[in-house]
Parts: C-alpha cells; structure tokens; sequence
C-alpha cells in the first residue's frame, strides 16, 4: 500500500488540471473499497488549528512526504505552516467512541491559480460528514483573532487582535457625551434583540463615524471591538485581481451573517467604494437578505465622496458620529494622558500643560501624538549629546509652532519617524 501511495500522488500530480480531482477519487475508491470518501475545499478546514485546540490527534503517514509552504510572520510569531501535499492519519473523539480518519491533501496549478484539496476518508458517510461539520464550524469561529478580508480570502489575526487590546474607552478621549453616547448606543442594541423582535424592527445597524484624520474615530473602533467582545469582520479591501468585487462583497456579508452578531469594520469606505459598486454594497446593506445582528461600523475622511444614497439614507447608516478637531477641554485631556507616562524630568507643570492645549489650536489627536513624540527625540537628543537644552516645556513650544506653520501650509506634519497612528493594522 505504501508504494501504491507514493504512485498514486506522483501519477495524480501529472494528471491535466481538469482531470486531477476525478482521477484522486477514482484512485482513492478503488483503494479503500467500501470506505465513505469525501471531497473538500472549504477555507474554513484547517486541521492543525482544530487539532491544536485539542479536539483530535493527528500524525502523518510516515510512508507519504508532507509538503508545507511555510511563512514567516515575524520575529516574535511562531513559523506559520501551510499543508500542500500529504496524508495525515487523525484519532477523532465524538460521544465516547474514537474514530480513526485518513485525510489526503493535494494542490495543483489550474488555470494559473494554486487549488488545494482535501479527501476525508473514513468508516461511514455519517462519520465522514459529522468530522467535516466538526472541524469547519470550529474554524469557522474566532477564538481571540479579528477575520481580516483581503485578497479575496479571509485569514485569522491573532496579533491584530492582540495588539488592539490596549484601546478601551477609558484612554479615548472624546468629548464626554460622545464618548457616552457611543458606548450607551452599541451596548444597548446589542442587548435589544427580543424588543426590536417584538415590535417587528430590524434588529441591524448601521454607524458612519466621519472627521478628519486623527481625531480618534479607529481608536474608537478598537474600543467597541475590545468591549462588545463580539467577533470582528475586517475588511482591508474587496479588490482582487481574478474575482469581481461585487463577489468579493457578497462574501463579506455572507461571512458576517454566518457570524452574527458581530462587527463589520469598513475603514475609510470612501477608499472601498466606487461607482462600479457602490449599487451591489447598497443592496447588501439594505436589500432582500437578512441582516440580523450584524453591525457595519464604517469610517471616513472624507464624506463628501460619498454617494447620498449612502450618505443620506437612514436604513444603510442609521447612525453619524462626527469626530472634530479636538476643543480645548479635549486637548488638555490629551495633553495629561502624555503627561502622565512622561519621565519625572520631562513632565509639565498645571499650568504649562494649560497653556500648550491653548498654544495647539487647530491640532488633531494625530498631531499632538507627534509633537509630543518628535520633541521627546530632540529633547532626548540634546541630553545625550550635552547640548545646552531649555525645558521640556520650551522645547514643545518650539516645535508646535513648525507644525502651526505646516497646517497654516496645509502641509502634513513631517514625523520624525514612521507612526501608525490610523489603521487598524498591526504592522
């Protein structure tokens, strides 16, 4: 069998693209007579996550090659490894009883595409099918990731998530009835289903939060991620290069419906939408399909590029948070949150702190992030060096008056080195 095995998948291999997956199951029922065999290509079948959570053992034929397409995420992450080529022999425990499972996996170019498929072999079709039902509606939940839609695919980021951890209501500095009102809206819809049921509402929504860049709008965002603890749906573009994207949408709203209740994240939607699709998007948000549970949260610079049938229609965005330039009271906030995580010798005084929130009129949350962090560097600097340096005050006067002239310019401010300050992304 163990020689049969290694022709099998080298004869499989030459096979013409179109002929592949019939020639497999044909092999494969000539092999195992009797045997229930089931052809697979779902996103949502990922052996090694359901194995690693504990829910089967899985080993590999020894006699069979495994080839892995592995990639580097990073140094911090493990190596991610991606199965292509091999046969995995699995112990699947269900009600009491272990069931032993072979699983085949091959990929082949088609039409210029990789396709990877799966043949689950087992003792009967309902062992078969309840394995499969098994591991996909596992995967197909989150457990502690953000679904991020890009490429026309969905992957689990576990490092996104954890990394937008740090964003909670309690450091977002808004204006104190936005910030209520923000929270109070998203806590209490989700905790209306049986009234919008009882009175026949539908119970979905719709949120456009709309403002110049760094005024706190993805902060916000992350803050209702982290504290609705519902899963996330990113979308970071519907473009790919073989597939429409009205397809690419409809997927998106099938996942999410799949999901619900959960959050759709669509950050900068004047980016995502065009005249192409713009008509398909509307019929997702507000057509014939049930959107029950599922929350759009979208966000834009610049609202003027939308559509009104977006823009203006209260069934697609029932829902508009404005996030302005920051007023004083906010800028003082923001000001003594930085002061706080300062080194005792860098900190402001009451008064300097008061001053410089009057001194940074005009300036968004983006740009006082900067300013503090590019007067810390030149501050630093001037230590280390041993240059004659004024106080730390002084020095935040200074640079506050060069990015002053750069808005006065319309100018962005020039930082003094890469800040991801906006997106939702973690690297």
């Amino acid at each position: 069998m163990n020689d049969n095995l290694k022709e099998f998948i080298g004869e499989a291999l030459c096979q013409p693209s179109d002929y592949v997956s019939y020639f497999v199951s044909v092999k494969l029922a000539e092999m195992y007579p009797g045997a229930a065999i089931i052809e697979d290509e779902s996103w949502a079948f990922n052996l090694p996550e359901y194995a690693k959570a504990g829910l089967c053992s899985v080993w590999r034929r020894e006699a069979v090659h495994c080839q892995s397409k592995t990639h580097w995420r990073g140094v911090e992450d493990s190596l991610e490894r991606e199965i292509e080529n091999g046969w995995l022999n699995v112990m699947w425990p269900d009600r009491g009883k272990a069931y032993f499972i072979d699983v085949f996996y091959l990929t082949w170019s088609n039409a210029g595409c990789e396709t990877t498929r799966r043949w689950i072999i087992a003792e009967t079709d309902e062992v078969a099918e309840n394995f499969l039902r098994a591991v996909c509606a596992y995967c197909d939940e989150v457990h502690g990731e953000i679904l991020v839609y890009q490429d026309g695919s969905w992957t689990k980021d576990d490092k996104l998530f954890t990394s937008i951890k740090s964003a909670t209501f309690e450091n977002l500095i808004l204006p104190p009835p936005l910030k209520l009102e923000l929270r109070e809206d998203f806590r209490r819809f989700f905790a209306s289903r049986e009234i919008y049921r009882q009175y026949g509402i539908p119970w979905k929504r719709g949120a456009l939060f709309i403002g110049p860049p760094g005024n706190g709008k993805t902060h916000a965002i992350k803050a209702l991620v982290n504290e609705l603890g519902l899963p996330c749906l990113y979308v970071k573009s519907f473009r790919t290069e073989h597939v429409a994207e009205q397809s690419n949408m409809r997927a998106v709203f099938v996942r999410a419906r799949r999901s619900a209740p959960c959050l759709v994240v669509l950050e900068d939607l004047d980016s995502l939408i065009k005249d192409e699709n713009r008509a398909f998007l509307l019929n997702e948000l507000d057509g014939f399909a049930d959107n029950e549970g599922v929350v759009v949260i979208a966000s834009t610079n610049h609202p003027e590029k939308l559509d009104p049938a977006i823009l203006d229609r209260p069934s697609r965005f029932d829902r508009k948070y404005r996030f302005d330039l920051p007023a004083l009271p906010e800028r003082l906030a923001y000001i003594k949150h930085w002061n706080q995580a300062l080194q005792i010798e860098m900190r402001l005084t009451d008064s300097e702190a008061a001053a410089l929130a009057e001194c940074a009129d005009r300036f968004s949350f983006a740009y006082m992030k900067e300013l503090f962090l590019s007067t810390m560097m030149e501050w630093i600097g001037d230590q280390v060096s041993g240059r004659a340096s004024g106080s730390m005050f002084k020095t935040l006067l200074g640079r506050a008056a060069i990015l002053r002239e750069q808005l006065s310019d319309g100018q962005s401010p020039q930082p003094t080195f890469v800040i991801n300050t906006r997106t939702m992304k973690h690297g």
